[in-house]
């Protein structure tokens, strides 16, 4: 017997039922005195526990757990000779010898390899197996030889006799307990686990707990079934087949079996199925957080799910509340035939079809009800018996619908839809129906019931709702017989109940306003003598006093002879529109004046600004200096702005020099624009400087003109001292250029015009050289929407390096490559040094 199924030895451990210590092992000696300072009266180290042994409920505690302990180690000695048997029966097979030969060739081979008769034997199991459980050990055993197994690195005898002992075990249990405590012990141990938990899915999609070890029996019990629909992490395992693997449970919030007792360890929970079916879920529980697993302990933990789902598949919760097990009560195929008899839908019983391997690969029709409909016309003759996908190709196709039934198969959650789009090919012809359909599983077996949607209702239902929708109301009057059909929707329109009858086309002028006598009567002319299709539009006066316009067409159906026979037409409900069309009218009529006055408003603030500010000048000429002026209007006409300039020599053979920017569009920016230039011009006669001149204006604009805002930079220059004396108001800087550089003039302090009623405003002065241009400008250069100021500004500054031979080109230059996108005036004035 290897030492892997050698009875646990019990010292030290207490029994979680009585919490009494068990009595040493059969092989354990006992001495006496084995206890140094042991105290013979009991009162001593122990005493307490020596005295509870003597009492006879002690005594029946001991004998309890002893006898418990040997069952425990008869069940694992069970388990090893069932695999050396095994062992032995293939050693049989495969030499074609007695069973004591093979025994003692079992015996010969062990002694050669050095291992235990158990080890040996799981070797000569995998050996000839080939199964799921060999194809994870082998893989298991490499990856630990490799050291890459991230949960513990059992020896590899060790491992295969675990995981071969534990499938020993499961299929021997009688119950899904046994299960859970076989795998516990022989698997997952190994692996670090402290807890399982092997749940059993509902055909109503509940779960219920089969078979739980390491929890405590009131947790168990308080987790003995979760209703459906409630998230949990066994829940959340059905998901995907390789299941959930949380590192930590805490981190997801979700309520799980003994989530108190280990809040952060690790959980994994794999679906249990087989042939294509899902029967429970496999929930394993670590004391501490679970890293990423490499595939070979994924696979080591499917093979255990696997292993669960043989005892899952007979299991039924509804043998006991008490957690006691028994068959599992399927739905016989008779009776689910006789219940899809019964149904007024067309209705397919399907049951799972699998192929050697085991593996779910199609589902047989197994009955087809006498209401089946099939949707190619075919006999149920045809479909019964066959393969869902032989008779149904299309079903693997684009509606998914053997999809949803392999998924309520697996889970047996049902699944509905409205409207699903059934396709069949007939002689590769593909053939399409709209249908409700609705699968649910009933034990082993699948029930598809759809509903093929009438196709004659569907479209007179369509009909009703358009008709309803576009307010027209049908009729049909016979000439021969007088009789005379309405649809509910015209008595609707004229206003008149159900119960009234209907009126005759030559009955229409009466109801109708007496201005439209002669349309009317013209429409009739044609219809009824004329036999030609027409229409009309007229007013009808309905008997609760509304009146509403309508449209009337009716067209003649003659018979053999050319006779008049049949008149049919339709009424539409038009106010809307004729109120629409006349609201149009009006609305077109006042928008035209509108328009009109607008353009001529438009014309005049454009003459006032190009009469004030035309759009090209001559270039100034002083001592020693050279000024040009390039004024660029808004690309859209509709927004005249507020941008100025001005150049002009004063009295005192100083030069004035500014710019500057009124915020707003049309007549209003261009007035204020033109009463700043000429104050600032008047201002400049008194000689004051720069600073001076801008508080003044500062004034003109808070006080005189409306209270309105403006930025400017006004400047005075010295052609005799080449000296510029200048001031802004929350105007952007001049720029500088001198050789090939090109730099903004300091940022001197002042706030933009009119927002105080009084301001004062920082000069700065400088020195200029022969050759140096000064640039001043509007925001409407540099400014764009999707960068900031400092951007554009940097751009001018590069663009105004590459100086041109006259100042002209070089104004000309700085408007081509502007990038300024907010559809502004522009206005620049160049001063070059000569």
């Amino acid at each position: 017997m290897s030492r892997l199924h050698q009875p646990p030895d019990p010292a030290g451990a207490d029994d979680p039922a009585t919490g009494a210590e068990p009595s040493p092992g059969p092989g354990s000696a006992s001495l006496p005195g084995a206890r140094s300072g042991a105290d013979p009266t009991g009162a001593g180290i122990g005493g307490e526990d020596m005295a509870a042994r003597q009492t006879p409920v002690g005594r029946l505690a001991a004998t309890v757990e002893r006898l418990r302990q040997e069952v425990r180690a008869a069940q694992a000695e069970a388990d090893g000779r069932a695999l050396i048997e095994l062992a032995k029966g293939i050693l049989v097979e495969r030499l074609g010898c007695g069973p004591a030969q093979a025994a003692r060739q079992l015996a010969e081979l062990t002694g050669q390899a050095g291992v235990t008769p158990l080890e040996f034997a799981v070797e000569v199991i995998n050996q000839a197996s080939r199964d799921r459980l060999s194809e994870v050990t082998t893989a298991f055993l490499a990856a630990a030889a490799g050291g890459t197994v991230a949960l513990g690195t059992p020896d590899q005898g060790a491992a295969a006799v675990e995981l071969r002992s534990a499938e020993s075990a499961a299929l021997a249990a009688p119950d899904a307990q046994s299960v859970a405590d076989s795998l516990l012990a022989h698997a997952l141990t190994p692996l670090g686990a402290v807890a399982v938990a092997i749940w059993a899915l509902g055909s109503e999609g509940s779960l219920t707990l089969a078979g739980s070890a390491g929890f405590s029996p009131a947790e168990a019990g308080r987790w003995r079934y979760v209703p459906p629909g409630v998230a949990t992490v066994a829940r959340r395992g059905l998901s995907e087949r390789t299941g959930q693997w949380i590192g930590r449970l805490s981190d997801t919030g979700l309520p799980s079996i003994g989530r108190h007792q280990h809040p952060d360890g690790g959980r994994v929970a794999v679906p249990a199925g087989t042939a294509g079916r899902i029967h429970g879920v496999l929930e394993i529980v670590w004391p501490a957080r679970l890293e990423p697993q490499p595939p070979q302990i994924v696979r080591q933990i499917e093979a255990l799910a696997e292993l669960c789902s043989h005892t899952l598949e007979s299991y039924d919760p509804r043998d006991g509340g008490d957690g006691t097990l028994g068959a599992r009560v399927l739905l016989d195929a008779a009776e689910l035939m006789d219940l899809a008899d019964g149904l007024h839908d067309p209705a397919l019983v399907l049951v799972p079809h699998v192929d050697a391997a085991g593996e779910l690969v199609d589902f047989r029709i197994q009955h087809v009800n006498a209401r089946f409909l099939d949707p190619a016309g075919r006999p149920r003759g045809v479909v019964g018996g066959a393969l869902l996908l032989e008779a149904y190709p299309m079903a693997a196709g684009e509606n998914g619908l053997f999809e949803q039934v392999e998924r309520v198969h697996a889970t047996g959650e049902p699944f509905r839809a409205r409207r699903m789009r059934l396709t069949e090919l007939l002689d590769d012809v593909p053939l399409a129906a709209v249908a409700d359909v609705s699968i649910s599983r009933h034990g082993g077996s699948v029930l598809l019931i759809w509903r093929i949607e009438d196709e004659t209702a569907r479209l007179a239902n369509l009909l009703q709702h358009a008709q309803r929708l576009g307010r027209i109301g049908g009729f049909e009057e016979n000439r021969l017989t007088g009789e005379i059909t309405w649809n509910s929707q015209l008595f609707h329109l004229y206003g008149q109940p159900l119960s009234s009858g209907p009126i005759s086309l030559e009955d229409l002028p009466a109801h109708a306003h007496p201005d439209d006598a002669v349309a009317i009567g013209r429409f009739l002319r044609t219809l009824l003598h004329h036999h030609r299709p027409a229409s009309t539009a007229f007013r009808l006066l309905r008997p609760d006093g509304v009146t509403r316009h309508l449209r009337v067409a009716a067209e003649p159906v003659l018979d053999s002879d050319s006779r008049l026979h049949l008149v049919r037409g339709a009424y539409q409900d038009i106010s809307a529109h004729h109120w629409t069309e006349v609201a149009l009218a009006a609305t077109r009529d006042q928008l035209a004046h509108t328009e009109q006055r607008a353009s001529e408003r438009h014309r005049l603030t454009l003459q006032l600004q190009h009469a004030i500010m035309p759009p090209a000048q001559a270039p100034l000429e002083a001592p020693g200096l050279r000024v040009a002026v390039r004024y660029r209007p808004a690309e859209t006409e509709q927004l005249v702005g507020g941008d100025w300039y001005d150049a002009v020599v004063l009295p005192s053979g100083l030069v004035l020099l500014c710019v500057g920017d009124v915020a707003g569009h049309g007549i209003e920016a261009a007035t204020s624009m033109v009463v700043l230039r000429n104050a600032l011009r008047g201002l400049a006669v008194t000689g004051a400087g720069p600073g001076q001149l801008l508080s003044w204006l500062n004034m003109v604009a808070h006080h005189l003109s409306g209270a309105v805002t403006a930025t400017a930079v006004c400047g005075l220059y010295d052609p005799d001292r080449r000296n510029l004396r200048w001031a802004r108001a929350g105007h952007l800087p001049p720029v500088l250029v001198r050789g090939s550089e090109a730099t903004t003039l300091p940022l001197v302090k002042g706030l933009l015009l009119g927002a105080v009623p009084e301001a004062t405003y920082e000069e700065h002065e400088m020195q200029l050289a022969a050759d140096d241009t000064l640039l001043m400008y509007t925001d409407g250069l540099i400014e764009r929407r999707d960068r900031s100021m400092e951007e554009s500004l940097a751009h001018l500054l590069t663009t105004a390096r590459t100086v041109q031979p006259t100042l002209g080109q070089q104004l000309d230059r700085l408007l081509t490559h502007s990038r300024s996108d907010t559809d502004d005036d522009t206005c620049v004035v160049g001063i070059r040094v000569a």
